[in-house]
């Protein structure tokens, strides 16, 4: 039974087809260097290949006839993990973080949750806003509604409304996204 391994790693070993699996009569040919050597026979681009003593893969399979290069397939392998790992790296996915505040919250409070807030948006994260009224804070709504317009404003240069503050039962919630 074959040893398991990571999954990017036999994606990259199954895809590219190497040596005594290239299963074609003719081949166009690229050396080591990156010249062209022209299209010659699959016996003769392995008696090259060997003569360097480096692998034959098939970069090119989908043309006719297909592209072959003679290259270290192990250093090839670990070129396109770094690759993939330095897209990986670079991409950025976006994020919903959530913060709850309630409508009689304090200034120094308010504060930390603000800044909370604006770090969120800084890494390009977007930002539910949860305000949530218990008992009979539910008659005084517009105590909600002036704390939630109140974060719009100062985190309007750090992030774009892109829900707007709505009442949903006992609750206001909206969503901030990043600029």
């Amino acid at each position: 039974m074959p040893v398991p391994c990571k999954k990017r790693r036999c994606d990259i070993q199954r895809n590219i087809r190497t040596n005594e699996r290239i299963r074609v009569q003719q081949v166009r040919l690229i050396g080591p260097e990156g010249e062209q050597l022209g299209i010659v026979s699959i016996q003769k681009a392995l008696s090259m290949a060997s003569q360097y003593e480096l692998d034959l893969v098939e970069v090119a399979p989908t043309i006719v006839p297909p592209v072959c290069k003679i290259l270290d397939f192990t250093k090839f392998k670990y070129d396109e993990e770094k690759k993939e790992r330095q897209n990986k790296k670079r991409h950025h996915q976006t994020h919903l973080k959530e913060i709850r505040v309630k409508p009689n919250i304090e200034e120094h409070d308010y504060q930390v949750k603000l800044k909370q807030l604006i770090a969120f948006l800084r890494e390009k994260d977007k930002v539910k806003v949860g305000l949530f009224f218990r008992g009979r804070e539910m008659a005084h709504q517009e105590l909600g509604r002036r704390i939630m317009d109140r974060l719009v404003t100062e985190t309007s240069q750090y992030g774009i409304v892109e829900k707007p503050p709505t009442l949903e039962g006992r609750s206001i919630t909206m969503i901030i996204g990043p600029k």
